[in-house]
């Protein structure tokens, strides 16, 4: 009785279950096509690059510090205020300094009196020996006398530029036109050699240092046009590397690029992050299918694309993906070139879906 039971619910579920899918069936012939817009595998498409994280930094910056110690005076300087080269930026208490100045100066005075007075002495000896009212012996004293008291005089003058040069120090000045981006003082503190006192930089000019893994820098050039993208104001910047280095030793296994970027009237600013995009070779990229990931449709673990059958209606294709190159990623298999894919619809969209091509 029980067997009896069991075959007569199987044979209600098919009886139901066929009934809907003949209804799902009728549904879909009803539905209207989805309009959709289709691209394919071509050489434009296929041309990989690779990436790497950068910062942008002004070209023309400086952060700047003395090698005196001493209490800071005044810092003339805001953050963000323009400055032009020459302009006082931080002042440190200079009253040693001042002092040092007076007594080379009072050192000069004397050194010139008995410059004077040694060749006045000198020039008389000169004479007298040449009406031989004077040894050899005495002339020959009063020139080594006239020339230490020379060299005395450099001396003394010298100490004075050596002075005047320490006073750069103390009166820290811009060395380019720019605009002050950092401030790590404040009047009253104590300002020691090395300990950066302001950062400064030059507007207009910006290039960008990327960190390149040791599997990729050897696939780039000096010289090569790069892309950068700049996702904090959604822009695309191009860009030429300027320096590939040779050597990771202090960066943490990363080889340094630098990249300049071109003049441009973005509004860009020191410290944003970026991404710098490498072309590769075509020989590369000559067997690599490119897709947008864009284009990408995620069933759980499963990742496919929507495909344009003969009878114009989307298959779901499941592929196998390889590496990501910014916005597109590598299909390993599932996708053949120049076969066309959907890559965007108009409308929900599903396997068997009738669909229209834009143009």
């Amino acid at each position: 009785m029980n067997k009896i039971y069991t075959l007569l619910l199987f044979s209600a579920v098919l009886s139901f279950t066929a009934c809907n899918n003949s209804s799902e069936e009728k549904n879909t012939a009803k539905t209207s096509a989805v309009p959709v817009t289709v691209s394919s595998v071509t050489a434009e498409n296929n041309t990989p690059f690779l990436t790497a994280s950068g910062k942008i930094e002004a070209a023309n910056s400086a952060t700047l510090s003395t090698r005196m110690m001493g209490f800071v005076d005044k810092v003339h300087v805001n953050v963000g205020e323009k400055v032009t080269k020459g302009q006082l930026l931080v002042s440190i208490n200079n009253a040693d300094l001042s002092a040092k100045q007076a007594q080379t100066s009072a050192g000069i005075t004397e050194a010139q009196a008995a410059f004077k007075n040694a060749e006045k002495d000198y020039q008389r000896f000169q004479n007298l020996f040449a009406d031989n009212s004077a040894s050899q012996k005495e002339l020959d004293d009063q020139r080594a006398r006239y020339e230490m008291a020379k060299a005395r005089l450099e001396g003394a003058k010298q100490m004075k530029n050596e002075v005047q040069s320490q006073f750069a120090y103390v009166n820290i000045r811009a060395p380019f036109n720019g605009v002050v981006t950092n401030k790590f003082i404040e009047a009253g503190d104590m300002a020691n050699p090395g300990v950066p006192l302001v950062s400064v930089e030059g507007p207009g000019n910006f290039e960008v240092t990327a960190s390149v893994p040791e599997s990729d820098i050897s696939k780039i050039e000096s010289g090569v046009e790069v892309q950068v993208v700049v996702k904090s104001i959604d822009k695309i910047l191009p860009g030429t590397v300027t320096e590939v280095s040779t050597s990771a030793k202090n960066t943490g296994g990363q080889y340094l690029v630098k990249v300049v970027l071109d003049k441009t009237d973005a509004d860009i600013l020191s410290g944003m992050y970026v991404t710098v995009q490498f072309p590769m070779e075509k020989k590369t990229a000559v067997n690599m299918v490119l897709i947008p990931q864009e284009a990408l449709v995620k069933r759980g673990q499963l990742t496919g694309i929507y495909t344009v059958s003969q009878s114009n209606t989307a298959l779901l294709r499941w592929l196998r993906l390889g590496r990501t190159f910014g916005d597109n990623v590598e299909v390993l298999s599932g996708l053949a070139a120049d076969e066309n894919y959907i890559i965007s619809t108009e409308g929900k969209l599903f396997n068997g879906a009738k669909i229209t091509i834009k143009q």
